[in-house]
């Protein structure tokens, strides 16, 4: 599993991530054996998932294939993925057409994602649904823990990629599905 986190303050956007490898309940041992990436650049994006990691290679497959997509608003991140999701049933036929309940009109990518731009924080569900944020969040196991480290430091500091970090190392400690080194990404917008 993972936690990936964003953060916007003023002019600068910050994402950042665990960078545990497992297979299953395996953990790759030692850790600096297998080190995966988790957060990553879109255009003048940055896009981080928490669920299946295939969806990493998936995602890199399907973006080889045509233009950069704008993803600065929930509607054309919506759209994107839209497009992902046709995409996975023509293309990627190894991936089921599953829900997480079986009362769920809707599929399930049994994977979340994060994205940050100058047009804000998205997170976009298994669902496919996106929801806007303003000014922090974080997806994956160890979200709720990261998420606290957020809410209580975000107003008393400036140095959002300290604090990105801080929320991530905190969910390593936590979560028993988070591990690893911490990436960060950032942004000037």
């Amino acid at each position: 599993m993972s936690v990936i986190v964003a953060i916007r303050k003023e002019n600068k956007i910050v994402m950042a991530a665990d960078t545990l490898t497992t297979f299953g309940d395996s953990e790759v041992m030692p850790q600096e054996n297998a080190r995966t990436p988790k957060v990553g650049r879109i255009g003048d994006s940055l896009i981080g998932g928490a669920g299946w990691a295939v969806y990493d290679d998936i995602l890199n497959d399907f973006l080889a294939t045509r233009p950069t997509p704008d993803l600065s608003s929930s509607r054309k991140i919506f759209t994107f993925f839209l497009e992902f999701w046709k995409a996975l049933h023509e293309h990627y036929t190894f991936v089921n057409d599953q829900a997480s309940q079986a009362c769920s009109p809707f599929g399930d990518l049994d994977s979340t994602f994060l994205i940050a731009n100058s047009g804000g924080i998205f997170t976009v569900a298994s669902d496919l649904g996106v929801t806007p944020l303003n000014r922090y969040y974080a997806i994956g196991s160890g979200g709720e823990y990261a998420i606290g480290v957020l809410y209580t430091l975000y107003e008393r500091t400036d140095d959002i990629a300290e604090l990105a970090s801080d929320a991530v190392k905190a969910a390593i400690a936590m979560n028993l599905q988070c591990g690893g080194s911490v990436d960060v990404l950032q942004l000037t917008v």
